[in-house]
Formats: C-alpha cells, sequence, structure tokens
C-alpha cells in the first residue's frame, strides 16, 4: 500500500506547485508574542493567542491572527478561523519554544529515553498544571524537521495528556551551551521577569497576562530570577474537543428512535474460500452533518451554536464476512460475534480478507465500512490539503462522520432486526441467524487502532475494544512514521520554510483532535460522557514499530491508565532507563480491565530522536506481526467477550514470537 501511495503522491506532487518560494514572514509585536519574537506563533501553544470568552467552557477562545499564520508557496496564509473557533489548544500538544545555542545534555533535559528525569526537583523544563499544582511529565527534543541547526525549535512532548480545560505554565531555566554556560534569557522576557521600565507598548500590554504566570510558578516553588522563558497556555475542554461528535450521535440517535439504521445489500458471494462461507456487500443509511454529498473535502453543517446540524442521508458502504464456523456439524446454525473492524491508514473495508482464517476459528462475523476522512478515497483530498492547510479541517470533519457510520454498523449488527433479519446473513437448517444478538465489539488496527480510540470512547454500542499497534496524537505520530515519508517532501514543496513545518502540524492537531483519540482519550475507560457506557480496551504493542512508533502507545496508555502485562521486555533490548515508564503493572491475569500487552519480534529499538526507523537500519517493520502470533488470536477472543478478560498467555517472561 505505502508503494502505490508513494507514486500517487509523487504523480500528484509533479508539476502541481509554483517553482518560486514565498518569502519568510518576520514576527512584529502587532500580531506575535512579544516575549520571544524569533519566529511567530512561537512559543507554541501560549495564551498571548486566545482571548477571553465568557460563553467557552474554558473562558478562553483561540486568536490566531491571519498575519501570523504560516504563508504557502503562493503567499497565501492558513486561515485560522475554524482553529479560532476551539476554546482551548490539543490536550496533546507539543510545546515549542526557540532557544539558540541549546545544549539538551548539557542542560539536563530529559530525553525520550528517561521520561522519569523530567520530574526531578530541578529539572530545567516544567509543565506545571496550575489547577492541581502538579507536574506533567515529558521528554525533550529539537526539530528534526528542520535541517538548519541554528533555527531548530526546541520541543517538549507531554508523556502523558495534559487534562482538558486545565490550565498550564511552561518554565524554562538553567538553560545551557555546549561548553555548560547558561545561556541568558531574550532581553524582551527579562523585561518582564525584573520588573524593568520599557516604552514598548506591546511588553506593557503583556505584564498583566504574565503577571499570573508568575505568580502560579512562584508556587510551584520556581524561582522567578532562574527563568530563561515562561509562558501559559489553556487546553480545550470536553466540549470543545468532542461537542460536535457527541451532537452529532446524539442527534442521530434520536432520529433513529430505537430503531436500527436501513440498509441495502447488494452483493453476496458464497463459498468465498476455506474459511469465509459468505461475503455480503452493500450500504447502509446514516444521517449526514457534512456538505454537498459528504464526499472527501466536504466540510460539517454548522448552526447558529456552532454544532453540526442534519443535512440528509449518507448511503455508508459495508462490507462483511461470515465464517463456516456458523454451521455446526448437524447443519444447524452456530451463531457468532459481530465485530466492527477499523481498517489502516487510507484504506478501506476489503482489509477485513485478511482475517479469514482468525473469524472462523474463532467464531467471528465481520464487518467494515470505510473510515472515510482517511480513506482510500481520500487521497486526492489529501494532497489538496497539503498545497493548502487552510482546508484542513475536511479532514477531521470528514473523520467525525466516519465515527458515526461506524456506530451504526455496529447497531446493525447487534440488533437482530438489523443484518441477523436478512437472509444474506441466515445460515444452516433451518435457517437461523449467523449472528449473535445484543452485543457488539470492535477490534482496529494500525489507523483503525488509533480513531478506535475515538470510535470507542463514544460508542453505545460497544464496551470492549482490542486496538492493535494503536497511539495517538498524530502530530507525535507523523515524524516518527515511515508512512509520512511519502507527504513530507509535499508539505516542505508547499511551506517552504522548514521552521515553519513542524508547527504547522502542531497548529492542525488542534483541529484533528476532534477525529483523533487525542481528543476522546480521557473519556475511554474512566469519565464517559453523558449517557455513554464505560469501556475497556487490550492495546497490542509491537516494538520497535515502523508505522505507529511505540511512545505514541505508551503516551495513549499513561492517559488512559491502562496496565502493562510485565516482565515486558527483556533486560537490554530497550533504550529506556525505565521502560514502560509510568504506566502500571497489571496487577492479575485474568483482568477484566484496560491492558497494554507488548510482543516482541526481535526488531532493534527505534531511534531516540524524532526520525523514522527506516529499514534496513531498524531491522524488518513488526508493525502487523501480530497477526501471525497464535498466542494473540486467544487473547482477542478472550477479550472480546461480554465477559471478557485479558489472559496472559506468554509465561514467566517477556511475549516474544517466534
Amino acid at each position: 500500500m505505502l508503494a502505490v501511495l508513494a507514486l500517487v503522491v509523487g504523480i500528484a506532487a509533479e508539476g502541481a506547485l509554483p517553482a518560486s518560494a514565498g518569502a519568510a514572514r518576520s514576527g512584529t509585536t502587532a500580531t506575535c508574542d512579544p516575549i520571544a519574537t524569533s519566529l511567530c506563533l512561537l512559543p507554541f501553544p501560549d495564551d498571548f493567542y486566545t482571548v477571553a470568552d465568557a460563553d467557552s467552557p474554558t473562558g478562553r477562545r483561540l486568536h490566531l491572527p491571519v498575519a501570523a499564520m504560516p504563508l504557502n508557496i503562493s503567499g497565501v496564509p492558513i486561515d485560522p478561523s475554524e482553529t479560532n473557533r476551539s476554546d482551548g489548544f490539543s490536550p496533546g500538544s507539543m510545546v515549542m519554544a526557540f532557544v539558540p545555542g541549546i545544549d539538551l545534555g548539557a542542560t539536563g533535559a530529559a530525553p525520550i529515553t528517561d521520561i522519569g528525569r523530567s520530574l526531578a526537583p530541578h529539572a530545567p523544563i516544567v509543565l506545571l498544571d496550575t489547577v492541581t499544582r502538579q507536574r506533567v511529565p515529558y521528554w525533550v527534543e529539537l526539530d528534526t524537521w528542520n535541517p538548519d541547526a541554528a533555527t531548530k525549535a526546541l520541543v517538549i512532548r507531554p508523556a502523558r495528556d495534559f487534562v482538558e480545560g486545565h490550565h498550564y505554565v511552561v518554565a524554562l531555566r538553567d538553560l545551557k551551551d555546549s561548553t555548560g554556560l547558561v545561556l541568558p534569557a531574550p532581553a524582551a522576557f527579562t523585561v518582564l521577569r525584573d520588573h524593568r521600565h520599557t516604552k514598548d507598548p506591546a511588553l506593557n500590554a503583556r505584564r498583566s497576562s504574565m503577571k499570573r504566570a508568575f505568580a502560579d510558578l512562584a508556587r510551584g516553588h520556581l524561582r522567578r530570577k532562574d527563568l530563561y522563558l515562561a509562558w501559559d497556555f489553556t487546553v480545550a475542554s470536553s466540549q470543545g474537543l468532542a461537542g460536535r461528535m457527541l451532537k452529532m450521535r446524539d442527534d442521530a440517535y434520536a432520529a433513529l428512535g430505537g430503531g436500527v439504521p436501513s440498509f441495502q445489500v447488494q452483493h453476496v458471494d458464497d463459498n468465498v474460500s476455506a474459511d469465509v462461507l459468505r461475503r455480503v456487500t452493500g450500504t447502509f443509511d446514516v444521517p449526514v452533518y457534512l456538505t454537498g454529498n459528504g464526499g472527501p473535502g466536504s466540510r460539517l453543517v454548522l448552526g447558529a451554536d456552532g454544532l453540526p446540524v442534519r443535512n440528509g442521508t449518507y448511503q455508508a458502504e459495508f462490507r462483511c464476512l461470515v465464517p463456516h464456523s456458523v454451521v455446526g456439524a448437524t447443519g444447524t446454525a452456530q451463531p457468532a460475534r459481530g465485530v466492527v473492524y477499523g481498517h489502516g491508514l487510507l484504506g478501506g473495508a476489503a482489509e477485513i480478507e485478511g482475517f479469514a482464517p482468525f473469524i472462523n476459528q474463532y467464531r467471528v462475523v465481520l464487518c467494515a465500512t470505510p473510515e472515510i476522512g482517511l480513506a482510500s478515497g481520500d487521497v486526492p483530498n489529501v494532497l489538496e490539503v497539503i498545497q493548502d492547510f487552510s482546508n484542513f479541517g475536511s479532514i477531521p470533519d470528514r473523520l467525525q462522520q466516519g465515527i458515526l457510520n461506524m456506530q451504526f454498523l455496529a447497531r446493525l449488527l447487534k440488533d437482530p432486526r438489523g443484518f441477523g433479519n436478512h437472509v444474506a446473513f441466515r445460515v444452516g437448517t433451518p435457517t437461523a441467524s449467523s449472528i449473535t444478538p445484543g452485543q457488539v465489539f470492535f477490534n482496529g488496527n494500525s489507523q483503525g487502532g488509533i480513531l478506535g480510540g475515538a470510535m470507542t470512547a463514544v460508542s453505545k454500542e460497544w464496551t470492549r475494544a482490542v486496538l492493535g499497534v494503536p497511539g495517538m496524537n498524530y502530530s507525535e505520530l507523523l515524524p516518527r512514521s515511515v508512512d509520512f515519508d511519502p507527504f513530507l517532501p509535499l508539505v516542505r514543496a508547499s511551506y517552504p520554510d522548514k521552521r515553519q513545518t513542524t508547527l504547522i502540524v502542531a497548529l492542525n492537531q488542534i483541529l484533528w483532535d476532534r477525529g483523533d483519540a487525542d481528543g476522546y482519550a480521557q473519556h475511554l475507560t474512566t469519565h464517559p460522557y453523558p449517557g455513554t457506557p464505560t469501556h475497556q480496551v487490550l492495546m497490542i504493542e509491537a516494538f520497535g514499530d515502523h508505522q505507529v512508533a511505540n511512545i505514541a502507545t505508551e503516551t495513549a496508555a499513561r492517559t488512559i491508565g491502562a496496565f502493562v502485562r510485565e516482565p515486558v521486555i527483556k533486560p537490554g533490548r530497550s533504550n529506556d532507563v525505565v521502560p514502560f515508564w509510568g504506566i502500571a503493572p497489571l496487577p492479575f491475569s485474568p483482568f477484566p480491565g484496560s491492558v497494554l500487552e507488548l510482543w516482541d519480534f526481535g526488531t532493534p529499538a527505534p531511534p531516540t530522536a524524532s526520525v523514522p526507523p527506516e529499514s534496513p537500519t531498524y531491522g524488518s517493520d513488526p508493525h502487523g506481526a501480530a497477526r501471525r502470533v497464535p498466542t494473540v488470536g486467544d487473547q482477542v477472543s478472550q477479550f472480546l467477550q461480554e465477559d471478557g478478560r485479558f489472559v496472559d498467555e506468554c509465561g514467566p517472561g517477556p511475549c516474544v514470537f517466534p
């Protein structure tokens, strides 16, 4: 798939953009935070770019000025209008600042291999939650997408998501260069830090907002005089992140009125293989909240309250596989569990064909629908978005409709009036439904594991899900994934200022959260949304994964409070000082709650820098290797039950295959 995608991207890029590069924007105090104006919008995220809003759950609203936004090669700034609807920044925000001359080793900044160091009393970087007075664990790196060492940004990534609706202060102190000398603070910042007089109106206007940040840091026992730089930001609320999706879900279910979605069986293939008795394809009806026909590039239709409004009906595709095992030796029906499936990056429903042996062995009727927004049909829109990120919102808008589509597909599997009542899904003599009524589960892999976190968090249909090689927060995933290799040159061609590439992805995450598990994770296993059951998930990680970085999987596990199966990995295999830092060990087995399990297929440890683990240096990609492991199939089957449990079947050592 990746090779075909690269070819498509290469063809689309050829001759698509003007040859001349746009001029780099210089920051001004009219649009940029005056405490550090080396590159506008840095530091980031920053409440300087918000305004008070009494109607917002957080009391803030983003206010990114057009003049501050990155320019594409045609000189067009990214339109911040949709981003400015947000009531705060992403809970997975990377924290960025420009610190010329910093040496992370001399500074003693916590690397990705030693997250625990970030909470040391005298850590040079502090992320302080002003609501709880707790520090946030993180790791620090330099921007690997910018090849110019002199202009690389400092990037601080939270190892557990920031809490929705909370206010944070960032403190940088005692930063050092390669000789061990402490770097002097930016001159503008020292004016505020040291109570100096200035005639600069922008700095004087900034004093009042910085006063709160300094006070919060003082309560956190950080000395003002030690600061190199400090600023604050607000994280979006639950309503700001998931409000649109929940409105769509609740409105669509109200329209359903306790019934089942309409569906149309279009084709039935019998005796497909030794494992598959029947393949059924067709469409089902879902209320649509997108413009036009809901196709790629469409946007949500919003009402006066800023929430989605129904705009007709969307015909979503479905593909289902019915295994031979639903018919017993005597010819009578043996109903199977219904499972909805989430496919991989820019893929489609046909991916379920690769699970034929699994569904026959464990008696599962498996159904899928394209994860619109990032399905194969969305590739042309993705290419258009890269040329002008003002249109980026079309991706998460369609993703939200796709999340709703998945719920309706699950209803058709779960309700006896749905698929099970149609002749295409009836088997045996006498004929009976091939699907066990009243229960349904979710299984997603790769992108399906990522989006599956969001799908599960809002689901009223299933309460148990398996997320294979999952993660969250695409702004964290992309620099570490080989899947982004074909796209990075296109982004750089469209937005040639390489200082801004990482910043652009950070800005996009604010919108992406609406369709990414990052925006829903804090309600996935605890604190469920109103009218929503609690959920449990089994996360399966592949050590050294080339496509979904291990760190993104582990950040998700820390955020949702999953337990990790131990022993995790053989001594010496991981580069981490404390592998799986901050994730509590599994207390017992069988275990009914949420679990993270690591499988080691012999792939080298992933890079410690924010770069993809390319082959051959980093061996063979283990991304889909868990499908070959019989034990994993057993565990998935045992977890996806109404009274499901995680059962540790790896014995006394780490989970290793072969």
